[in-house]
């Protein structure tokens, strides 16, 4: 994959994202591994893998550090997108949050800051700092991560929730719960839907039916199981700490899945047949 290969996304002010990204989960905190994660960011970077996704949960701000370091140099070439954790949430917390974010980042701004999940701090107190994190442009968009179908329906109804740009939730081969009712629920409110944890955390990687798909289209069973989410116009964040893992990533954006290939993958792993509670990991 190269830059001017990488699939896009539209977010609803539509602006275009790369629609296979980068996530951070886990990484900067075994400083053996520094340079390696380094070198793997950058490379996503270079293949046109420019939505990076972290939080200050992530290492207590291990990740940041490691994003920040980096991305020196090149903030400008990267989609940057954080998240406050829930007990951070009310209007001065996840001001404060952000405000530790872009230390730890080393940057001015968020390109896209998203609530990590639902905690007791009303909605309200939350939408309420990220006005206050707009209006002084230090973040461009906001979103939600982890919130279901009544989570987003109560949020619509709040002042300004309707501008929630993003709904991160988990979402792959063996996770399609939200195809049953929030996926249309968003796509209906024009909210972009975010998959994490696409590879199910390295675990689908050991299936034998995806494994069957891919050899037969001569990639690898992540690359596979990435296509499958792109080509369900959502956006994609796969973890990876090593350059070479990140170009088989990369490899997704190119893969696209023939008729038999997405019968045999919904034969292995059937869509829902009724409302399944959101999962998390």
């Amino acid at each position: 994959m190269s830059a001017e290969s990488a699939r896009t996304i539209a977010l609803p002010a539509g602006e275009e994202i790369a629609a296979l990204g980068q996530g951070t989960w886990y990484l900067g905190e075994d400083p053996a591994r520094r340079e390696q994660e380094v070198a793997a960011l950058r490379l996503g970077v270079d293949l046109g893998m420019t939505v990076v996704d972290t939080a200050e949960m992530y290492g207590d701000g291990a990740a940041e550090e490691l994003v920040g370091e980096a991305h020196r140099g090149r903030r400008e070439e990267v989609f940057l997108v954080g998240k406050v954790l829930p007990g951070h949430a009310d209007r001065k917390g996840t001001v404060d949050a952000c405000e530790g974010s872009l230390r730890r980042l080393r940057t001015e701004r968020l390109d896209l800051y998203l609530l990590h999940w639902r905690g007791r701090w009303p909605l309200e107190e939350t939408l309420a700092g990220f006005t206050d994190l707009m209006e002084a442009e230090k973040i461009r968009y906001w979103g939600v991560s982890n919130l279901g179908v009544a989570d987003m329906a109560e949020l619509t109804t709040l002042p300004g929730g309707d501008a929630a740009a993003v709904d991160q939730v988990l979402y792959n081969l063996s996770r399609r719960g939200i195809e049953w009712d929030l996926l249309p629920r968003c796509r209906e409110a024009g909210v972009t839907v975010m998959a994490y944890s696409p590879i199910e955390q390295g675990r689908l990687l050991n299936v034998e039916a995806l494994d069957a798909v891919a050899r037969a289209l001569g990639a690898t069973p992540a690359q596979v199981a990435l296509a499958w989410v792109l080509e369900r116009g959502m956006a994609a964040i796969p973890r990876s700490g090593s350059p070479d893992h990140v170009r088989e990533n990369g490899g997704a954006v190119d893969l696209h899945l023939p008729t038999e290939a997405l019968d045999a993958l919904d034969e292995a792993f059937p869509p829902p047949n009724g409302p399944t509670p959101l999962e998390m990991l």
